[in-house]
């Protein structure tokens, strides 16, 4: 394993997050959206910047997740909001693989 830092959490493995699907993760008191990307992983926060939404349970097509409540779209790779009703991005999460360990930063 790399060596990382105490801000570092283990979030899953890649295994259990099927390509083009996300899982929530809760670090402290955060909750993440990890998402599966053509076998690369972003991690996001699990809200939606228009309405608080979960974005985990929303779609991911391409680099976009879609907010179930609304529509409101996110570039998982960027927090970008892509699509309203959202004009606010979401926050984003460093990732590590480390074999098939999912490891993300949150500071």
């Amino acid at each position: 394993m790399a060596v990382l830092g105490t801000d570092w959490t283990l979030a899953g493995h890649a295994g259990e997050i099927p390509e083009g699907q996300v899982k929530q993760v809760t670090v402290g008191d955060v909750r993440l959206a990890v998402c599966n990307l053509d076998g690369k992983f972003f991690a996001i926060e699990d809200v939606c910047t228009h309405d608080n939404g979960p974005l985990n349970q929303g779609c991911l097509e391409g680099e976009e997740i879609e907010c179930p409540r609304h529509g409101a779209l996110f570039n998982v790779r960027t927090g970008e909001a892509t699509g309203m009703p959202a004009v606010m991005p979401v926050r984003t999460f460093a990732v590590h693989l480390d074999g098939d360990a999912i490891y993300v930063h949150v500071a």
